[in-house]
C-alpha cells in the first residue's frame, strides 16, 4: 500500500509490470486506432473522393459532385448572355438649339445695318459663314462641357459626331433673300423660330429629320405674314434643329459591366453529376475536374489536414478527460488499456449504425436520419464504464452524428441531428445510470423514445417544415430509434461482460438472486456459512461506499467469497452446529491445507460457473497471505510434546495469496475477518468491537497485506469507521453499550 500519495487524482500503484492493461504503448496504439476510426468515419462525408481519369478519356464511372462546384466556363457564358440582354443606352444631351437661331439673326441684322457691304458681299458672306456656325456651335458646346462630369467624353464625342452627320444644308436661294429683311422684320422671324425650335427640340430626337418635317406646318401656322419671312424662317429652323439623344457608350458598357456581376454563378450542386459513366472528358470537363480538386494527381490536401486535425482533437478530449480522472493511469480497474479498447468498440458500434442509417437517406426523405440509434453507445458506455464519460462520449457522437447525417449543401455539419443526438444521449444517461435490472434498459429506451421525438417534433415547429407526411415520419423514426437502441443495448450487453469480463451493475444484480445455482448450493449445504456471507456483504458494502469503491461488487463477491466450503462444509467452524470439530483429531498441516484451498476451490467452482473475473479474485484474494496462527501454534505445541524441532515455518501456515489487488478484494477481506470475530465474542462491548476491529486491519496492514492494491491510511480509517457503525446496528442486541457495563458493575 502506498500511503504517501495522496491528491486530487486519487492514490497510485508503484510502478510495475501490469501487462497489455497497463502499457504505455499500447495506450498509445489504441489512441492512434481512435484517431483513425474517427478520421476514417468522417472521410467520406468531409473528403472529396479523387479519380484517377486522363482527358479524352472515357469514364467508368458516374463522378458527382462532393459539393456544391462552380463551373466557370457556364458562369462565364451566363454573364455574356446577360451582357447582350441590356439594352443600348441612349442619354439626352440639350443643346440649346435657340440659341444657335439667335447668334443666326444677330449676324443677318448687323450685316443688313451696315451700308458699306454690297449686296452680293452680303451674300457670299451669309453662304460662307452661317453653315459654318452649326459645327462652330456644336464644338464650343464640347468644349465647355468636357471635363466638368455632366457628361462623360465618349457621350459628347458621339453626340458631335452623330449631330455634324445629321446637319441640313441651307438652298442657295435662301441667301439671295436675306440682305433685304429689315430689322423690324428680322426680331419678328427670330421670335418665331425661336419657339418653332424650342418646341420641336423639347422631344428626345435620335434623328433631326423627324423634327424638320414639322417646321414647315408650324411656320405656316406663325405671325408671319410675308411668304419670303416664312421661307426664311423655316429653311433656318430646320438648320438649327440637331438630334439630342445619343448612343451613351460608356453607360452601356457600365451597364453590361453591372450585369455580368449581377449574373449569379452557374454551379453544380453537391450530388449532381459532373460526368456520366461512358461519357468522354472534354477538356472543359478535365479543367472542371481539377478546378475541383478531383483528380488524384491534382489533389487538394487541404480537408485530409482539416479532418486530421478535428481527430486529433477529439481523442485530446477524451484523452483529458480520461488523464483528469486518472483513469488511464491504473487507478480505477475498469479503466486500463482493455477498458479504452471497448471504449474504442463502442465507438465503432455506434458509429456503424448511425453510417448504416445514413445510407437510407435521400434527398427525398432525409429524416430517415432520425431512425438512427445514436444514444446506443452513450448508453453502452454508461453501463460498463462511466456516466460522465458518457457525457463527454455524447458531444462527441453529437457532432459525428451531424457530419454523418447531413444530406444539407453548403454546410458542414447539420446541427438537427446534432441536437437531437444531444438530447436523446442525455436522455439516455440519467434513465439508465443506476439501473439493476434489464427492463431498466426498455425503460431508459422508452425515455430516448420520448425525448429524442420531442426534440424533432421542436426542430420542426421551429423551423416551420410542417408537411404532413414528412412531419409524422420524422417524429415516428425519433420514436422507433429509442426503442431500437434499447434492443441492441439489451443484445450487446453479454457480449461485452463475456468478452471483457465486465460487471455491469445488471449483471451484479443478476448474480445476487439467491436461486443462483451457487447460492442456492451455499445456503442448503452450508447455512452458516451462507449467513456468514450474507453478513459480510452488509459490512463490506457499507465500507466500500464509504471509500468510493463499489459496494454492489463487494456484496456481490461477499456472497460468493466463501463458496469453496461447500466442498468440505464440516472443516469450517461456522457449520459446526451439532458435530464435534474435526480438526481436533487431524494433523495441523492437514488442518491448514483443508482450510486455505477454499479458496482455490471457491475460484475453480466459480469458473466453473462463468462467474466473471472481479468476483473470482475476491474469492481467492480475500485473505492474502495471512497466517493460520492457530494452527501454526498447534503445530509447534504437537512438535514440543514430542521432543523435536519444528520443520516448519510460519510460512508454511500462510495463504497462498495473491494479495489483494483491488480496494473491494481487501475491504471483503477485512469484513470477513471482522464479522468471524465478532460473531466468536460472547457480549462485545462497542470500545471492544472498536479495537477489535483496528486490531485487524492494524495486523493486517503491518503483515503488508495491503501493498498491491491502492488503499491509504486514511481510508482505511473510514473502513474501520464504516464497520463499527455497521457491527453496531447489527449486532445491536447483542452489543453492551458503556451504561450497561457501569449498570453491571453497580449490582456486581
Amino acid at each position: 500500500m502506498n500511503q504517501n500519495q495522496t491528491g486530487k487524482q486519487g492514490n497510485f500503484l508503484p510502478s510495475k509490470t501490469a501487462g497489455w492493461k497497463q502499457s504505455a504503448a499500447v495506450r498509445w496504439v489504441l489512441m492512434l486506432m481512435f484517431v483513425l476510426l474517427f478520421y476514417f468515419s468522417l472521410a467520406s462525408h468531409l473528403v472529396p473522393e479523387t479519380y484517377d481519369i486522363e482527358e479524352g478519356a472515357v469514364s467508368e464511372k458516374d463522378i458527382k459532385a462532393p459539393f456544391q462546384i462552380k463551373d466557370e466556363k457556364a458562369t462565364r457564358q451566363a454573364e455574356e448572355d446577360a451582357a447582350e440582354k441590356v439594352d443600348v443606352i441612349y442619354s439626352i444631351v440639350p443643346l440649346r438649339n435657340e440659341v444657335l437661331v439667335d447668334q443666326i439673326f444677330v449676324r443677318i441684322e448687323q450685316l443688313n445695318l451696315d451700308d458699306q457691304v454690297t449686296l452680293q458681299n452680303k451674300i457670299d458672306i451669309y453662304r460662307n459663314e452661317i453653315p459654318g456656325r452649326y459645327a462652330e456651335y456644336i464644338d464650343t458646346f464640347v468644349k465647355l462641357n468636357k471635363g466638368r462630369g455632366t457628361y462623360n467624353d465618349t457621350l459628347l464625342e458621339e453626340m458631335s459626331l452623330v449631330a455634324k452627320e445629321q446637319e441640313y444644308t441651307i438652298p442657295e436661294e435662301t441667301f439671295y433673300k436675306m440682305p433685304n429683311l429689315s430689322a423690324e422684320t428680322l426680331t419678328e422671324m427670330r421670335d418665331v423660330a425661336r419657339d418653332i425650335v424650342r418646341k420641336l427640340t423639347v422631344e428626345q430626337l435620335r434623328e433631326a429629320e423627324t423634327a424638320r418635317t414639322q417646321v414647315a406646318e408650324l411656320v405656316n401656322a406663325s405671325s408671319l405674314s410675308s411668304r419670303t419671312s416664312r421661307e426664311i424662317v423655316q429653311e433656318l429652323a430646320r438648320f438649327a434643329i440637331m438630334p439630342n439623344k445619343f448612343l451613351d457608350k460608356a453607360a452601356t458598357d457600365e451597364a453590361m459591366v453591372q450585369a455580368k456581376q449581377n449574373t449569379p454563378p452557374v454551379v453544380i450542386k453537391e450530388g449532381e453529376l459532373i460526368v456520366k459513366r461512358g461519357q468522354t472528358i472534354t477538356p472543359d470537363l478535365y479543367k472542371l475536374l481539377v478546378d475541383s480538386s478531383l483528380l488524384q494527381d491534382k489533389k487538394n490536401y487541404w480537408p485530409q489536414l482539416g479532418l486530421l486535425i478535428m481527430s486529433v482533437m477529439f481523442i485530446v478530449v477524451l484523452y483529458a478527460y480520461l488523464h483528469q480522472s486518472g483513469s488511464i493511469n491504473g487507478v480505477k480497474p475498469k479503466y486500463n488499456n482493455a477498458s479504452l479498447l471497448m471504449l474504442w468498440l463502442i465507438f465503432l458500434i455506434n458509429i456503424i449504425t448511425i453510417q448504416i442509417i445514413s445510407l437510407t437517406q435521400t434527398d427525398a426523405a432525409p429524416y430517415a436520419g432520425y431512425l438512427a440509434p445514436a444514444a446506443l453507445g452513450t448508453m453502452l458506455i454508461t453501463l460498463l464504464l462511466d456516466m460522465h464519460l458518457a457525457m463527454i462520449s455524447s458531444i462527441l457522437f453529437a457532432i459525428m452524428g451531424s457530419v454523418i447525417l447531413n444530406t444539407g449543401q453548403h454546410q458542414i455539419f447539420d446541427f438537427q441531428y446534432g441536437f437531437v443526438i444531444i438530447v436523446v444521449s442525455f436522455a439516455a444517461i440519467f434513465s439508465i445510470h443506476r439501473a439493476s435490472q434489464r427492463s431498466t434498459i426498455l425503460k431508459a429506451g422508452i425515455m430516448v423514445s420520448l425525448f429524442g421525438s420531442l426534440s424533432v417534433l421542436t426542430i420542426l415547429l421551429l423551423s416551420e417544415q410542417l408537411e404532413r407526411a414528412p412531419f409524422m415520419y420524422s417524429v415516428a423514426f425519433a420514436f422507433a430509434s429509442g426503442l431500437i437502441t434499447a434492443v441492441l443495448v439489451i443484445g450487446l450487453m453479454p457480449f461485452f461482460e463475456i468478452t471483457f469480463g465486465i460487471l455491469s451493475a445488471l449483471k451484479l444484480v443478476e448474480l445476487s438472486n439467491p436461486n443462483h445455482p451457487l447460492l442456492r448450493k451455499l445456503l442448503t449445504e452450508t447455512p452458516g456459512t451462507y449467513h456468514h456471507s450474507v453478513m459480510v456483504g452488509n459490512l463490506s458494502e457499507a465500507a466500500a461506499e464509504a471509500i468510493g469503491a463499489d459496494g454492489l461488487l463487494c456484496r456481490v463477491g461477499s456472497f460468493y467469497h466463501d463458496i469453496g466450503k461447500t466442498k468440505r462444509p464440516n472443516y469450517f467452524i461456522e457449520n459446526q452446529s451439532n458435530i464435534e470439530n474435526p480438526h481436533d483429531t487431524i494433523d495441523p498441516k492437514l488442518s491448514k491445507s483443508i482450510i486455505v484451498a477454499h479458496a482455490r476451490d471457491g475460484v475453480d467452482m466459480l469458473k466453473g460457473h462463468n462467474i466473471p473475473k472481479p468476483i473470482r479474485d475476491i474469492a481467492e484474494q480475500h485473505h492474502g497471505t495471512t497466517s493460520l496462527k492457530f494452527f501454526y501454534y498447534k503445530a509447534i505445541k504437537q512438535a514440543e510434546e514430542q521432543g523435536v524441532e519444528p520443520a516448519f515455518t510460519e510460512d508454511d501456515f500462510r495463504y497462498p495469496g495473491p494479495k489483494a489487488q483491488s480496494k473491494e478484494a481487501a475491504v471483503v477481506g477485512i469484513a470477513d475477518c471482522v464479522e468471524a470475530a465478532v460473531r466468536s465474542l460472547r457480549n462485545p462491548t462497542v470500545e471492544q468491537v472498536e479495537a477489535m476491529i483496528h486490531k485487524i486491519i492494524k495486523s493486517r496492514l503491518d503483515d503488508n497485506q495491503y501493498n498491491e492494491c491502492d488503499l491509504t491510511l486514511k481510508e482505511l480509517d473510514k473502513i474501520a469507521q464504516s464497520l463499527k457503525e455497521s457491527v453496531i446496528g447489527i449486532f445491536h442486541s447483542r452489543i453492551e453499550y458503556p451504561d450497561d457495563v457501569k449498570t453491571k458493575e453497580r449490582l456486581a
